[in-house]
């Protein structure tokens, strides 16, 4: 058997995270597992369901820095003590050039995932900007989750080479496939049958634009009074979110549901999903709102890759305003919605068919090595 070692942040409900656990949940396990180092002390989302599965999770103290000597300590003591990871497959960036090589010092091979086109802006993100280059030249494989994410974090020199790849993130192409009878539950559920819903599924984070997305609603409520704005996704800005929230006197016409392992059947609700992110490494949220039959009106910062040319997608520029935002949601639902999974699938984002991609992957780089 494989044993892969993933890096990640923290095991709750962003986009790398999903991506890993989709691709965790169709791999076949009797070839390929997986172990995870995560960087968040709490209890995570995904980490029963990992339990279940056979994987493992191991805690280490977050990069602050000034730790360099104790991180190097603690990454060559793994490796010492756990000789069955053959892979190392990271999807943080920020301080992968500290453990990188100290992976392939003990004989494993190494990816580095990019999921990301910023590091925003401000001294932290200069750091990293400094700190992830080398990453180009120390990994033994590139990955990036769409052409601009990896132009992005490794360069376009580097993203002609042949240990470059674009692999897509995926999802259950079936699973988001539009359901009337589970549109109807939610929307009993939330007493909202009778509204038009403007929707978002995302963390609460700065790339995500909530703020601009708050304003967009209210202008959208001017326009139509039965409109109601329906979240998905929690993070460390929901406090400064719902704030926003009640100082522009909109809590009465706005859902905020939190972190949902069955986000699916919150895009049913919605009648059109809206993404005026910042930046994005892809937007894998916009794939899973498309396969549900949603128009989606998306920011100029979404990556190109997201579009599954089935006429869902219409791209705004941020500096265009919140009216017209608005008046392009209340003009944008259909009433023939149906989903989109064979679009998804032949645009190449369904899971079971990327899954065994990887598992050829994985496979091919241990007989390698």
């Amino acid at each position: 058997m494989i044993k892969v070692l993933h890096v990640l942040g923290g095991l709750n409900l962003g986009g790398a995270e999903t991506m890993v656990m989709n691709l965790y949940r169709a791999i076949d396990k009797s070839k390929i597992q997986f172990g995870f180092i995560i960087h968040l002390q709490d209890k995570q989302a995904y980490e029963d369901e990992i339990m279940a599965l056979g994987g493992e999770i191991y805690r280490f103290p977050a990069f602050n820095g000034i730790n360099i000597i104790n991180q190097k300590k603690i990454w060559n003591n793994f490796f010492q003590e756990h000789k069955e990871y053959t892979i190392l497959h990271s999807h943080v960036r920020s301080y992968a050039s500290l453990y990188i090589p100290i992976a392939k010092k003990n004989g494993i091979q190494t990816i580095i995932h990019s999921h990301s086109t910023s590091n925003g802006k401000g001294i932290s993100a200069k750091v990293k900007d400094v700190m992830q280059y080398p990453l180009r030249y120390q990994a033994d494989y590139l990955f990036a989750c769409s052409q601009d994410a990896g132009k992005w974090l490794f360069g376009n020199k580097a993203c002609q080479k042949s240990n470059f790849r674009v692999f897509a993130n995926s999802i259950d192409a079936e699973k988001f496939d539009f359901c009337i009878t589970k549109r109807n539950e939610i929307r009993r559920k939330l007493e909202i049958s009778d509204k038009f819903v403007m929707g978002h599924v995302g963390r609460m984070t700065k790339p995500k634009n909530h703020i601009f997305l708050l304003k967009v609603f209210l202008e959208l409520t001017k326009i139509r009074s039965d409109a109601i704005l329906l979240l998905v996704g929690d993070g460390e800005l929901r406090s400064l979110i719902e704030k926003e929230i009640c100082d522009l006197e909109i809590k009465n016409k706005v859902i905020v549901v939190g972190n949902k392992l069955n986000t699916q059947d919150y895009y049913q609700a919605m009648d059109v999903f809206v993404f005026p992110s910042l930046w994005e490494g892809l937007g894998i949220v916009g794939i899973e709102a498309q396969n549900s039959g949603l128009p989606c009106i998306i920011s100029e910062n979404i990556p190109k890759e997201i579009d599954l040319h089935e006429g869902l997608i219409e791209v705004l520029n941020l500096s265009d305003g919140v009216e017209k935002w608005a008046k392009v949601v209340s003009e944008s639902a259909s009433c023939c919605r149906h989903g989109r999974r064979e679009a998804t699938r032949r645009a190449g984002y369904d899971i079971e068919e990327n899954a065994i991609l990887l598992e050829q992957f994985y496979t091919s780089i241990t007989e390698r090595r």
